[in-house]
């Protein structure tokens, strides 16, 4: 399992929504949280 970046819930990376960033996968349990991480994927990687 895999934490969704934007809301924070579990979910299946097999199953799930994904987007790259600075070469590494992030999933998303949503079209909305992955869009969200799009528009500002700074606002959810932490540094």
């Amino acid at each position: 399992m895999e934490k969704d970046p934007v809301c924070g819930m579990q979910v299946d990376p097999k199953t799930a929504l994904s987007a790259v960033h600075d070469g590494k996968t992030y999933y998303f349990c949503s079209a909305g949280c992955q869009t969200q991480f799009e528009a500002n994927p700074s606002q959810f990687v932490a540094k």
